[in-house]
């Protein structure tokens, strides 16, 4: 992969999304033009936490979510959702709760082209594509009772959509430079592939304001932060990668920076397949348990979300989005390029700032979190994309702190029940399950 070209994806040939401004905010610019870059316009706000899982869509874990105007399932007379896809052959496989809290090897499918033949169709060729019948399953409360009680009591959003697509690599890019410079795909990251307009982590260090990227060894291999995915960022700032163990030591001591970034175990407790998500769900809870009881809690805003759909199952078409730069996909077919978000994927805000009983409506991606950063710190964006974006703040009252007082949340799955382990030696069940097909 080399370094940006540019290409037919000019932002003059782009479809203009719903609800996009009339004249685009261009690259550079800030989102307070009448303030200093630096100056912060949140000041009860001194903690933006990132807590980013991996590979799973708003409908696999949250579309049985019991919450008045979240978009979930359709539920027919007998409580069971109704959606479902076709088989080449014509059958139907109606979405299904997944026998365990483990997950096939290999499957669903997430690549460029699988992410492409699923959105197909509006949204019906998820059994088609490579990911095959367990695209449909889901998990519900019984299964994650600690993402239910966290999704039904801060604030949610039902149109957070990953940033393209594609795979974990270039959501994740976007995250940080709301671009992926081409990436549709994981890969070897090209060591000389770096933004022209940088990172967050640059603007950030260029205003002087502390970042970290707190990630973890994966069975003493080499770290593999994200931060990683540009590789001269390990270069410019490795005074600021830091063990997660380091994360919950800052927590308590309310010392954690002004952005931070939590990364799970991708080998355990990211939930990417074949892991069990039960220790993805338990690490969550970890990280999120210790920034609601450290000192920093009532200066705290908490982004918990994935990075991508994972191939699993969703029912909303994802919209048209603002190419971020020139720079084409890295791929044999475009198909629509970086003009169309991949597909949703969970988000909840946790701050005692959090909007009580809401569940917002308006269209995110990943570079929407940097665009919150922008606006509280007020820094110049670094592509169409994060330069308009909705910046998340409707998720929050910053009038009054509603959960001044953490809320006591449901415990995690491995905390009540033990034996949620016992398909990791067993298995994860007969998929699809009987009675699935018609």
């Amino acid at each position: 992969m080399g370094g940006p070209v540019s290409g037919s994806n000019d932002m003059s040939e782009a479809p203009e999304p719903t609800g996009a401004p009339a004249a685009l905010r261009q690259p550079g610019s800030l989102p307070y033009p009448e303030l200093a870059s630096g100056t912060d316009t949140i000041p009860q706000v001194k903690h933006i936490v990132v807590l980013m899982m991996e590979n799973h869509s708003y409908d696999d874990h949250l579309g049985m979510l019991d919450r008045a105007g979240a978009d979930g399932f359709t539920l027919g007379s007998d409580g069971k959702p109704t959606e479902s896809n076709p088989y080449p052959d014509g059958k139907r496989q109606h979405v299904f709760r997944m026998p365990t809290t483990c997950q096939l090897s290999g499957k669903p499918s997430q690549t460029w082209t699988a992410s492409h033949i699923q959105v197909s169709g509006n949204n019906t060729g998820f059994v088609k594509s490579e990911s095959g019948p367990v695209a449909m399953g889901y998990w519900e409360k019984a299964d994650l009772p600690f993402y239910y009680s966290l999704a039904s009591t801060f604030p949610i959003a039902d149109r957070y959509f990953c940033s393209l697509l594609g795979q974990t690599f270039p959501n994740r890019r976007y995250l940080m430079a709301a671009t992926s410079l081409g990436m549709v795909n994981d890969g070897v990251p090209d060591p000389l592939h770096y933004p022209a307009n940088g990172t967050i982590f640059d603007r950030l260090h260029a205003a002087g304001i502390s970042f970290a990227d707190y990630y973890q060894l994966e069975d003493a291999i080499l770290p593999a932060p994200t931060m990683a995915l540009f590789p001269d960022l390990l270069v410019r700032y490795p005074g600021h990668l830091h063990r997660v163990d380091d994360f919950f030591d800052d927590a308590k001591a309310g010392t954690l920076p002004g952005f931070s970034l939590v990364e799970p175990e991708y080998s355990k407790t990211s939930e990417e397949d074949p892991q069990n998500i039960a220790y993805g769900e338990q690490f969550a809870a970890s990280v999120i348990d210790a920034v609601m009881a450290g000192p920093g809690w009532m200066n705290t805003v908490l982004i918990w979300t994935f990075d991508e759909h994972g191939g699993y199952y969703d029912h909303v078409v994802p919209p048209a989005a603002l190419a971020p730069d020139d720079i084409p996909p890295d791929a044999s077919v475009a198909y629509t390029g970086f003009r169309q978000y991949g597909f949703r994927v969970p988000c909840a805000i946790v701050s005692p700032w959090a909007r009580p009983d809401y569940v917002s409506h308006q269209v995110f991606d990943h570079a929407s979190i940097c665009a919150l950063i922008e606006h509280k710190w007020n820094l110049p964006a670094m592509t169409y994309r994060d330069a308009n974006a909705n910046s998340m703040l409707d998720m929050l009252d910053l009038t009054r702190p509603a959960f001044e007082n953490p809320p006591k949340l449901a415990p995690p799955l491995l905390e009540t029940d033990p034996g949620a382990i016992a398909c990791d030696t067993t298995g994860p069940g007969t998929i699809p399950p009987p009675g699935s097909v018609s």
